[in-house]
């Protein structure tokens, strides 16, 4: 019963977006997922998907991607990304899960989860607060009030399951709104995608004290990292 985590997964079975344009390693990306994921995961383990899942525009557009992720072994706690613009309210996710039957999909939005003895908190996040413009300080202010929701979930939990460590996912690299929260919650490590083509030894390891990994499916090759037996 391991956890394992990736992100980025740009799935596109009802959207006409080609990855391979964004360079070789992108050819037959949702093959090579498939068949690492196989691999790598059992049923009874947790995978946590971490935003830009979809390329559907809309809801619709990405039931067949939703579908596939769902075919995967596996628990999936899915969060948002910048580019997924299907996602919608809380509300209308648990009616899909409930009209579909994907009950191997959760999906990380003002809540937390347990997964053995992580407990698994997280928004989508935004971009770097020094020189925002008006319009992204309000969104990433938003931002921050979501994972304070998210941490207050996980730190009930903590109550019932108090050797769980939490920890954090966030699509965008974590900023200092958000690492503030971390730190004063007690929040040691976080993932984090969106970076695309990144060289592993130019990454930080350490972001205002925050343990911090990127998980971008092309960074990884395509396989969920573990990170927890």
């Amino acid at each position: 019963m391991a956890v394992f985590v990736i992100a980025d997964l740009h799935l596109s079975h009802d959207a006409d977006k080609p990855m391979d344009v964004f360079g070789a390693k992108w050819e037959n990306h949702t093959e090579k997922l498939r068949e690492n994921w196989r691999t790598a995961v059992k049923d009874t383990d947790t995978v946590v998907i971490v935003g830009d899942i979809s390329w559907g525009l809309r809801f619709e557009n990405a039931v067949e991607d939703l579908a596939f992720i769902h075919s995967l072994p596996g628990k999936k706690i899915i969060s948002k990304g910048n580019h997924d613009l299907w996602w919608q309210s809380a509300k209308k996710l648990r009616e899909y899960k409930e009209a579909s039957g994907a009950d191997s999909i959760d999906f990380l939005y003002n809540n937390a989860y347990l997964a053995e003895d992580l407990i698994i908190c997280g928004t989508r996040g935004w971009v770097e607060e020094n020189g925002a413009c008006e319009k992204d300080k309000k969104i990433i202010a938003r931002e921050a009030g979501r994972l304070n929701l998210s941490v207050k979930e996980a730190l009930k939990l903590k109550e019932q399951n108090p050797e769980a460590e939490i920890v954090c996912f966030i699509h965008y690299p974590p900023t200092r709104s958000l690492t503030e929260i971390m730190r004063e919650n007690g929040i040691k490590r976080c993932w984090y995608g969106h970076l695309h083509g990144a060289v592993k030894e130019t990454l930080p390891q350490h972001i205002d004290g925050i343990e911090v990994h990127l998980v971008s499916a092309d960074f990884l090759n395509f396989k969920p990292k573990l990170i927890k037996e």
